[in-house]
């Protein structure tokens, strides 16, 4: 069944996470056989190694491809934020699309250097979702009508897929989603956002805590999380993991909120993220303990924590360095070169 506007319910998601392609044999088989003839002691470019490999599993292609990596920045306002739990009013959500919009973001800056393309969708800014500390963040329909948002943007073109996100208040959304699916306490997921401190960082563990439990009898799985506690923005990149996935795209997520956004998909049918890699480790606290709950480890860390893509798009230059040095470098044979015995 294909993807494209075939999604109409949660269990339409679920459906489609039930039945995942997997990585592709063949071209992981090519990319095996020559990944030791090259000029270099065996495993010597460490994780540059792994990287060529899962892009040719993903691609399924070899060589593996990086002409082509795109990124989308998906933008949504939050509800929630009425409670204070930002720095920053919901406004600058619509000024900062606006700037991406006019070149002048860091993640404009480092598509620039990269050679990415640069997508930013947003979603109904002029209206926020609910606010979860009272009652769920979105309905079904609405959901899935952003999940919806995300999938469709996938195409059959693009080398690899960098997804980030814009909204103010959502960094609250990623701890409630990621409290919900895994526990603890609310404290070891709340972090500082776009800069909560004191009072106002303690009122937003609070409500972290607070949403969690009231939605929790209703909670049977990670989608029902995103309903309850997401974002649309959350939703969009949800979708445009699993339509990457049915097209054999690769992904590179961005920071915390984007990993808790994909985290639901992984929290509903496990294995859904084998397609995903995560750009880099956030300074927000709680990813870290997110990653290990999904079983990634952050190609780098940078102490960022911009969101917007940003250190996905970064790590884009260890994907071509990674194409590169598979597809490029020669062989013992043709460069005349003595293997080991």
């Amino acid at each position: 069944m294909p993807l494209t506007h075939s999604i109409t319910s949660l269990d339409d998601i679920r459906k489609h996470l039930s039945q995942l392609p997997g990585p592709d044999g063949a071209a992981q088989g090519h990319a095996s056989e020559r990944e030791p003839q090259l000029t270099k002691p065996p495993g010597s470019l460490g994780r540059l190694e792994d990287i060529s490999l899962w892009l040719c599993q993903w691609q399924a292609s070899h060589p593996p491809r990086m002409a082509a990596p795109h990124a989308y920045v998906f933008a949504g306002n939050h509800g929630v934020t009425a409670r204070g739990v930002s720095a920053f009013p919901p406004e600058v959500t619509v000024q900062m699309v606006a700037n991406f919009e006019h070149g002048g973001a860091a993640i404009n800056q480092l598509c620039k250097t990269f050679g990415i393309k640069l997508n930013v969708l947003a979603l109904d800014l002029d209206t926020p979702t609910e606010d979860f500390s009272a009652g769920p963040a979105m309905n079904e329909d609405a959901c899935v009508a952003a999940f919806n948002a995300g999938l469709d943007v996938v195409t059959d073109d693009m080398d690899v897929l960098c997804l980030g996100e814009m909204g103010i208040g959502n960094t609250t959304s990623a701890a409630a989603i990621c409290h919900a699916l895994y526990g603890g306490d609310a404290a070891d997921w709340t972090g500082p956002g776009t800069g909560v401190g004191g009072d106002a960082m303690t009122a937003k563990t609070r409500i972290v805590a607070e949403s969690v439990l009231r939605h929790k009898p209703d909670i049977t799985d990670g989608l029902d999380v995103l309903c309850a506690l997401g974002g649309r923005e959350l939703a969009a990149i949800a979708g445009a993991v699993l339509g990457a996935r049915q097209k054999r795209v690769p992904v590179l997520l961005d920071g915390y909120v984007s990993s808790a956004a994909a985290a639901v998909l992984e929290a509903t049918m496990p294995g859904a993220l084998d397609h995903c890699l995560v750009g880099h480790a956030s300074s927000e606290p709680g990813h870290l303990r997110l990653l290990e709950k999904i079983g990634k480890d952050a190609l780098l860390n940078m102490n960022m924590r911009l969101g917007e893509a940003s250190g996905a798009a970064l790590a884009v230059g260890l994907l071509k360095a990674a194409a590169a040095c598979h597809t490029g470098m020669a062989t013992f044979a043709e460069a005349g070169v003595s293997d080991k015995d």
